[in-house]
């Protein structure tokens, strides 16, 4: 998920709660938010370019993990594929994920990028911030053969909001 911009409902909190791990690509909004996930997960997160100070105190910029032997760079801004940012672009140079996970734009794009040999994944906004339409996450599953499963998760429209969680 990403661009939450400090808001959880229920919807969210129920697919955290099926996954073995939610990762969150910035943009998270305050630390209750991290530790509510936390509470129901494992949770792997970056902060992004609205994130006080105390959220990237909690929180690194860019975070490298693996996971069935699969490699992940998670950013918050990582800008058009594949004519990434300088520095997401020294990072997959430097690191060869095979996926990309990022956020800022707001917009659900998942791609493979050729030149890199990734697949570059935007799961949208979850959050009610921004001029998004439509709020949105990505689930997959993942095993040493890949990914597989993948689902865009449609939270419901950026301006129905009932059940937000403190």
């Amino acid at each position: 998920m990403s661009d939450t911009h400090g808001y959880i409902d229920h919807t969210i909190l129920k697919y955290v709660k099926e996954s073995d791990i939610t990762i969150h690509a910035g943009d998270i909004g305050n630390d209750k938010l991290i530790d509510n996930i936390r509470n129901h997960t494992l949770f792997v997160g970056v902060y992004g370019n609205i994130d006080d100070h105390i959220v990237r105190s909690i929180l690194k910029e860019n975070e490298i993990i693996e996971i069935e032997n699969h490699k992940f760079l998670i950013t918050h801004i990582a800008g058009k594929s594949p004519s990434y940012n300088q520095k997401t672009k020294e990072l997959i140079n430097n690191e060869k994920p095979n996926i990309l996970i990022y956020g800022h734009s707001h917009l659900l794009k998942v791609e493979f990028d050729k030149r890199h040999n990734l697949t570059a994944i935007n799961p949208g906004a979850a959050g009610k911030h921004g001029f998004h339409k439509k709020r949105t996450m990505i689930r997959f599953k993942i095993s040493s053969q890949g990914m597989k499963d993948m689902e865009i998760i449609d939270l419901g429209d950026r301006g129905k909001l009932s059940d937000a969680i403190g």
